[in-house]
């Protein structure tokens, strides 16, 4: 057999895999090394195999994500999120609706110092539904604004598959995080929109609330100080040229965590489980990473991403038509897919052919992401509708699938329009950065 066709029934073996609910990273791991064994031989697929984790895990690039990771699970339990969520609900007091967009805006600053949408949801479900509730909220709405809400957490900087992804597509992480900031905050405006648009037809959806007085949203901005201040050291000390993203990680875990015992809300014991769970996730992710770098020795030797660019030349598809076909491919994988395994197998065939027809892979790289975010919320799966469900188990499962239905059209709108303007991803960095 021809190294195509091999590296056609490896794909093939690999969905079937995945359909039958193998894990993403041992399905990854046993298609790479299975049909890099077919074509080179079992002695140098064993060599790949070994050299691979070793690679991994003593490459510096990729200490960012346990860094990343251990800030945003110390964060969460020094209490930033509920502090987050007071502050965004006194900014939208005395509008019908307000904590839905308390919500929105709370979720997106919370992504700020974590990088991870399921925790975004799981931390927002904990504090934003039961407030909801107590209101008289519709169940739909409140747990569409958290799951939506959610999807932020990976857009927005530090993001975690940005970081990924930059490995992968070996481009500048300090970039990516600039090309993220004004999307996150288009996309942010676009759910709150929709929020508003559905309380003028459906406004038995949400009470009108109370108004707060100037001093006590002065208070309630003010008490967030301590997450402004991390943002500021960690994110704005990348884009400053203070430190590197690696150097920053480090910093914002550390000042996390003395943030969160100058706030007496840190203990021995709470610092223990923070740290715990920063290992369990890191190493969970760099399983991923190790199978999926297998597979890709394995698709480079197939020849399978230079055979999709001669066959896009030869179809003479324009630029436009070819990245509107890869997000429909996306918005499907997201389906069956979680976003750190469709980042790690399709990127290194994708990323030749989005290049070589005139698109910036930092740009792609904005675009990856929106369509992750998408996947992370839309049926039959929808990991951030689980993770809500699994934290608020009185909720029916159908109830939340309804209420994200709305807000399934902000993203797509943001699609379109980084498509139609591309500067809309690309204008920060230009600035900031001088341009490769």
């Amino acid at each position: 057999m021809t190294p195509l066709v091999i590296g056609l029934i490896g794909m093939g073996a690999l969905v079937l895999l995945i359909f039958a609910r193998v894990p993403v990273a041992i399905a990854m791991g046993l298609v790479g090394f299975c049909g890099y064994a077919a074509l080179n031989g079992v002695p140098k697929a064993l060599t790949i195999l070994g050299q691979v984790p070793f690679d991994i895990g003593t490459g510096y690039a990729l200490s960012v994500v346990p860094l990343f990771i251990l800030m945003g699970d110390i964060a969460m339990r020094a209490g930033m999120s509920a502090r987050l969520y007071d502050a965004a609900r006194a900014c939208f007091a005395g509008q019908r609706g307000s904590l839905a967009l308390a919500t929105l805006g709370a979720c997106a600053a919370f992504g700020a110092i974590c990088g991870s949408s399921l925790a975004t949801a799981a931390t927002m479900t904990k504090v934003a539904i039961p407030e909801m509730d107590r209101v008289g909220y519709d169940t739909r709405l409140s747990t569409g604004a958290v799951a939506a809400g959610g999807t932020l957490g990976i857009l927005i900087p530090p993001s975690i598959p940005l970081v990924i992804y930059s490995i992968i597509a070996e481009q500048s992480v300090s970039r990516l995080f600039a090309a993220t900031l004004i999307p996150c905050f288009v996309l942010t405006g676009l759910y709150m929109l929709v929020v508003v648009a559905l309380l003028i037809f459906k406004r038995t959806w949400a009470p009108s609330d109370p108004q707060m007085s100037v001093r006590q949203r002065i208070s309630a901005a003010l008490s967030v100080w301590d997450v402004l201040i991390l943002f500021g050291v960690t994110i704005g000390g990348i884009y400053a040229g203070w430190f590197t993203p690696n150097q920053a990680a480090a910093v914002g875990a550390f000042g996390a965590w003395l943030l969160g015992i100058a706030r007496g809300r840190l203990t021995l014991f709470s610092t223990w489980q923070a740290l715990s769970e920063a290992i369990r996730t890191s190493c969970m992710l760099f399983m991923i990473v190790i199978c999926a770098v297998v597979l890709s020795y394995f698709i480079v030797q197939t020849d399978m991403p230079s055979l999709l660019v001669g066959l896009v030349r030869q179809w003479q598809v324009s630029p436009v038509v070819l990245m509107i076909l890869i997000v429909m491919f996306y918005v499907v994988m997201g389906c069956f897919l979680d976003g750190f395994g469709m980042i790690l197998i399709t990127v290194p065939i994708f990323l030749p052919m989005v290049t070589q027809s005139g698109f910036d892979p930092i740009w792609f790289g904005v675009i990856l992401v929106i369509v992750i975010e998408l996947g992370l919320i839309h049926p039959p799966v929808g990991m951030n509708i689980f993770v809500i469900q699994a934290q608020a188990p009185q909720i029916p499962v159908y109830k939340i699938y309804q209420g994200i239905v709305p807000f399934l059209v902000a993203p797509f709108v943001l699609l379109g329009l980084l498509i139609a303007f591309p500067e809309i991803a690309l204008w920060l960095p230009n600035q900031l950065f001088t341009p490769r």
